[in-house]
């Protein structure tokens, strides 16, 4: 066979990088899936062996075990894994934006031991921020052995961290959301099917190992009366205000901690492992992750008194944990703190509604997502993850009555995201999808003008033509073709055209060439209008229903006058700043 025909054929079976990108996806979603099947397993094991059966029983265990498990996973970081210090939410995002996909390899490691021992051993932290970056940190390792290029390399973080928190949650949607609100911070399509992808391998390996078993047993649900939203809103208000004096917390205490470095780099854990450790002697559900205090909770073991209680406890372990940089995850302690919210006050609403309410298990289905939406500001991802966990369409109105609520008073008062804050304190200046949210797009109808005059055709004589051009100040003028596309006929050739004596009776199409434009709408954003533009000094904006009618025209100057680009920029301007440049070149 001829060796060209051969290179032929192989050719055929080469995959684009888009479909590589795909393929990689799926191996990143079961790699990740299976490292954090081990992660799940390390954690249990470390806890089996240093809390025992029934953390609380044993007193010295109980109050040492969070105090040295966070001071061994500090000194691993600090000294053995350097590049896995800091949130996997936010390095995550910094491979996207800053290091063009880059993890260090050593960041899995790194994640994988101190987080199994801070977490195993009884701090009150999660496995997901972890799992989220050891997901990454996966992705980014196969990027390199596959030599992908720099903008599948950049995209290719996202994909393993999506992976790593629906592996470590057992919640596909939810994870997707989470990585696309907090990680990507917009909704780019391009990485949307390689994130679903590798997020149902990993869950799919996940269920394989461990069981098909949801996180929680969530009971029945059902809206006894109309009212109980109100109570929904009150859940949602008080984890709302919660929210803000948690960031605010968080954010003062973390900033203590760093001001007085390096005292406080090994202290600081162990004060605050022996502070979980003294609180977990009376209240051992706020120990660890606390998904199986959550799981009792919805089986109503807990009065409401103590569900607030817990809560509370939750709350300053928490804080004092993260402001220490211990090694662990935020998810599942709001995920806590939720449901003991929304436990304690539907309990206690029973008590004086004046209809039947919902059993205190309702409310804390509902209150999972409540104290997440206000701290992480991610309000779909916290919908969607109580309607994941619950497979019920009926709660999804109390849950978004209540997380929105959330949301909005903890935006309302406290503008700064958790993760925002976090990147401050780390030197960073990452974006966020709320950012984008609140960012105001321009769009071409801001920035167009009216029509000059009508547009010429090319039926139009040379003459007629001569004359609309000169009520055009763009040297040139707009055609209407046929089928609603446009054209654009330069001056010169309308002049060439208009001085030649055997074209002077013939029409604009046959005595001239005219370059095809693109066409706009008003509705358009600036930014894609502007993309447009290529050698044409003006283009035609028209209506979608009728793409033959002009609406109006949009010139560079209008691009620029809304932006706010000022127009003092001239020729002179430029001739200084080069006689400027050539001045500071000189010896």
């Amino acid at each position: 066979m001829n060796l060209n025909v051969l290179r032929a054929r192989l050719n055929q079976f080469t995959m684009s990088e888009d479909h590589r990108f795909l393929v990689l996806s799926i191996l990143i979603g079961i790699s990740s899936g299976l490292l954090i099947v081990c992660f799940h397993i390390a954690i249990d094991f470390i806890h089996w062996h240093v809390l025992g059966a029934a953390a609380g029983t044993n007193t010295v265990q109980t109050l040492l075990s969070p105090a040295l498990g966070g001071l061994a996973s500090v000194a691993l970081i600090q000294y053995v894994f350097r590049a896995a210090r800091g949130s996997g939410v936010n390095h995550t995002k910094s491979a996207l934006y800053i290091s063009n996909g880059y993890v260090p390899s050593s960041t899995v490691p790194g994640k994988f031991l101190a987080c199994a021992l801070s977490i195993g051993a009884g701090n009150s932290l999660g496995p997901e921020d972890p799992a989220l970056q050891m997901g990454a940190g996966t992705a980014s390792l196969f990027g390199r052995v596959f030599r992908l290029t720099r903008d599948s390399m950049r995209r290719i973080a996202p994909v393993g961290a999506a992976a790593g928190i629906a592996a470590a949650f057992n919640t596909p949607i939810t994870a997707v959301l989470f990585v696309m609100e907090e990680v990507v911070g917009s909704w780019n399509a391009r990485v949307l099917g390689s994130i679903v992808l590798s997020t149902v391998s990993a869950v799919v390996v996940t269920r394989w190992f461990l069981g098909d078993q949801p996180l929680f047993h969530v009971p029945e649900f059902t809206l006894t009366h109309p009212s109980e939203l109100f109570v929904y809103a009150g859940i949602g208000m008080i984890a709302g205000l919660l929210a803000v004096l948690f960031v605010r917390g968080a954010g003062r205490l973390r900033a203590w901690v760093d001001k007085h470095e390096p005292k406080t780099r090994f202290g600081a854990p162990l004060i605050a492992g022996l502070a979980v450790g003294f609180v977990g002697l009376w209240l051992p559900q706020v120990m660890g992750a606390g998904y199986e205090a959550v799981d009792s909770a919805m089986h109503n073991r807990y009065p409401w008194n103590t569900l607030l209680i817990l809560a509370l406890a939750k709350v300053v372990a928490t804080l004092l944990c993260f402001s220490a940089g211990t090694p662990g995850g935020m998810f599942a302690p709001t995920v806590f703190t939720g449901a003991m919210i929304g436990g304690g006050i539907g309990a206690l609403a029973q008590q004086f509604w004046p209809v039947p309410l919902s059993a205190p298990s309702a409310y804390v289905l509902v209150g999972i997502g409540t104290f997440f939406a206000g701290v992480f500001r991610a309000p779909m991802t916290s919908v969607f993850m109580v309607f994941e966990v619950s497979a019920s369409y009926v709660i999804i109105v109390p849950v978004m009555v209540a997380n929105i609520i959330s949301y909005l008073v903890s935006r309302s008062l406290e503008p700064v995201p958790f993760f925002a804050m976090i990147a401050h304190h780390e030197g960073l200046e990452l974006p966020t999808l709320e950012h984008e949210r609140e960012r105001r797009t321009i769009r071409v109808e801001d920035a167009m003008q009216p029509p000059w005059h009508a547009p010429a055709t090319p039926a139009s004589p040379i003459a007629a033509a001569m004359e609309l051009e000169k009520q055009a100040p763009e040297g040139g003028l707009l055609v209407a073709e046929e089928s609603g596309r446009w054209g654009w006929l330069p001056l010169c050739q309308l002049e060439e055209a208009a001085g030649d004596p055997a074209a002077s009776g013939r029409t604009v199409g046959e005595a001239t060439q005219i370059q095809t434009v693109p066409r706009l709408y008003p509705d358009m954003s600036l930014d894609a209008a502007l993309q447009c533009f290529g050698p044409f000094p003006i283009l035609p904006v028209v209506s979608r229903a009728d793409p033959s009618h002009l609406v109006g025209v949009l010139t560079l100057q209008d691009v620029h006058r809304a932006y706010g680009i000022a127009e003092t920029w001239n020729q002179n301007d430029a001739g200084k700043g080069r006689e400027n440049q050539a001045s500071l070149s000189e010896p």
